[in-house]
């Protein structure tokens, strides 16, 4: 291809993509009947762009966002999972070290108040389980929660 043609080619794209026309590629073009041709088919290819449409539905936005949000909940995880963990290490590692105390303080308390061996017995065992029960109860209400939402 002539450097003149190549030169030619290029000014007709840039018409198209916002440049000027040049009176050097218009004599050009009147001159040179293939890169005439290519401007022709230059202006028919960008006007069928133009015309061609596309119908999309109302609420694709919207569509979109939530499908989006859903997705990044996906990609976090469980929102709760290492709250949960850490809760149950923790109330572990609380639980073996002031187990004797409670129990003390426990008995102590059956003592002094008439409350039965079997009433200490149960509140040391609730005390025991309260931590995990608190976390249980917060997991399956994230869960619901976020059940609710996807619906």
């Amino acid at each position: 291809m002539h450097k003149d043609c190549e030169r030619a080619r290029r000014a007709i794209d840039e018409r198209w993509t916002g440049g000027g026309a040049s009176e050097a590629v218009d004599a050009h073009l009147a001159e040179c009947a293939a890169c005439a041709d290519f401007a022709r088919r230059t202006e028919s290819a960008v006007q069928a762009a133009r015309t061609f449409s596309v119908q999309l539905p109302g609420d694709l936005a919207f569509r979109t966002q939530f499908r989006v949000s859903l997705r990044a909940q996906e990609m976090d995880g469980p929102r709760w999972g290492w709250v949960l963990w850490a809760s149950l290490g923790l109330s572990w590692a609380v639980g073996i070290a002031s187990a004797p105390l409670v129990w003390r303080a426990l008995e102590w308390l059956g003592r002094n108040t008439g409350l039965p061996e079997t009433g200490v017995r149960l509140a040391f065992g609730l005390w025991w389980a309260a931590p995990a029960a608190i976390a249980a109860g917060l997991w399956a209400f994230d869960k619901k929660k976020l059940e609710e939402e996807e619906r």
